[in-house]
C-alpha cells in the first residue's frame, strides 16, 4: 500500500463502525481481566484478557487514524495490534481446551474410581 490509496465512504463507515466495536470489546476485556485479577489464581487468566484488550483498543485507534490521515503505516500497526489480540486469543483457547479435557479425564477417573470402591461393599 503507496498511502494514496482512499477508501470509499461505504468503507469508511464500516471501518468506524468495527473499530467503534473494538473499542467497546476491548474495554469489556479490560473490565473482566480486572475482575479476574482479583484473586492472584485469576490474574493468570486476567492479565492476558487486559493485554487482549489493551491491544483491541490500540487496534482500533490505529484504524480511526488511518481513515482520518489515510496513513498506510497506521492501517499496518491497526493488522498487527489485531493479529497480537487474535494470538493471545488462540493461546487462551488451546489452553482452556486442554484444561476442559484434563478436567474431564479427571471426572471419568474418579467416578471409575469411586464406582469400583463402591461396588465391593455390598453384603447381601
Amino acid at each position: 500500500m503507496n498511502g494514496s490509496s482512499t477508501l470509499t465512504p461505504l468503507a469508511a463507515m464500516a471501518v468506524n463502525k468495527m473499530s467503534g466495536d473494538m473499542k467497546f470489546v476491548g474495554v469489556f476485556y479490560i473490565i473482566i481481566g480486572a475482575l479476574y485479577c482479583l484473586t492472584i489464581v485469576g490474574a493468570l487468566i486476567g492479565i492476558p484478557f487486559i493485554i487482549c484488550g489493551l491491544r483491541l483498543r490500540e487496534s482500533a485507534d490505529s484504524y480511526t487514524a488511518f481513515i482520518s490521515s489515510n496513513d498506510s503505516h497506521m492501517l499496518e500497526r491497526a493488522f498487527e495490534k489485531k493479529g497480537s489480540f487474535f494470538f493471545i486469543q488462540k493461546v487462551l483457547l488451546i489452553i482452556g481446551l486442554v484444561l476442559m479435557i484434563l478436567y474431564i479425564i479427571f471426572i471419568i477417573a474418579f467416578g471409575a474410581a469411586m464406582f469400583s470402591a463402591m461396588s465391593g461393599n455390598y453384603n447381601y
